[in-house]
């Protein structure tokens, strides 16, 4: 069988491990060499152009809703952490009853661990499963749903990871606790929240005086929305603006700017993109 083997950037180092475990096996095995952003992000064309019969996808679990003419085998990486280290969060949220509690990919295998420990220490513990995410307490970067289903019954958010990409999807009114088990800190992210609606805000108003549109459309197989792309296109026209779709695989800002007509965008890819531009 001929595998392409697909790796996000912090785990390539481990991609020649795996590869020979497979040429053992007896497959022929390709590395994908292109930036890896997310279970949404395959290398399909790369797949397809080598005739391979499986793509083999580390880091993430699988997306729930997936068609893509070629079989794609998931392999989550799992990083375990120090249950009693959770106990940094405790003093934080002291003045809450109950919790929402969610992490990532690389922890979800512990969850009940994570669960179990809060309601020993007298906490009511809610978790739901978003739309897109495969496991019960696990957030995405496009999908917080796990925590938006539970945010009425609970006083606080607590997010199990490192970084704040991930709990900034977390879009509630509620206090947000992130603890970075490996630097073992915790921090509370309601300001970083705050400023990013401001700027989508100001974004918003911004666009009112805008003429000229330019309708992103992402071909990575979790992010590709045509028919919303062409309803954005169509109905900017519709209002009297112009409007063009611009397709890529990877939206570069500086690849972007040299299109000087535009004076606006609008995203139909990543929910996240405008984010990772400020």
């Amino acid at each position: 069988m001929r595998i392409l083997l697909q790796f996000p950037e912090g785990l390539k180092q481990k991609a020649m491990e795996l590869a020979a475990k497979y040429e053992k096996e007896g497959h022929e095995v390709f590395l994908s060499a292109s930036p890896c952003y997310g279970a949404c992000d395959l290398a399909l064309d790369e797949a397809r152009w080598i005739e391979a019969d499986k793509i083999v996808h580390v880091g993430h679990s699988r997306f729930v809703h997936n068609e893509l003419g070629i079989p794609v085998e998931y392999i989550p990486y799992y990083v375990d952490i120090e249950i009693d280290s959770l106990e940094a969060v405790l003093p934080h949220i002291k003045n809450y009853k109950s919790i929402a509690l969610a992490t990532t990919v690389q922890h979800i295998h512990q969850f009940e661990e994570m669960k179990s420990f809060f309601e020993r220490n007298g906490k009511k513990v809610f978790a739901e499963q978003g739309e897109r995410a495969m496991e019960r307490g696990q957030v995405l970067g496009c999908d917080a749903g796990a925590i938006k289903k539970v945010e009425d019954k609970v006083d606080a958010v607590v997010f199990v990871g490192s970084g704040v990409f991930h709990p900034l999807a977390i879009d509630v009114k509620k206090p947000v606790f992130v603890y970075n088990p490996y630097a073992k800190k915790v921090t509370e992210i309601s300001a970083e929240r705050e400023r990013l609606k401001k700027l989508r805000k100001g974004a918003i108003t911004k666009a009112f005086s805008c003429r000229k549109f330019a309708v992103l459309l992402s071909t990575k197989p979790g992010q590709f929305n045509l028919q919303q792309a062409l309803w954005a296109r169509n109905e900017l026209r519709k209002r009297g603006y112009e409007a063009m779709i611009l397709v890529a695989n990877e939206f570069d800002p500086m690849a972007i700017g040299n299109f000087m007509a535009f004076d606006c965008l609008v995203n139909t890819a990543c929910p996240r993109i405008a984010d990772d531009q400020e």
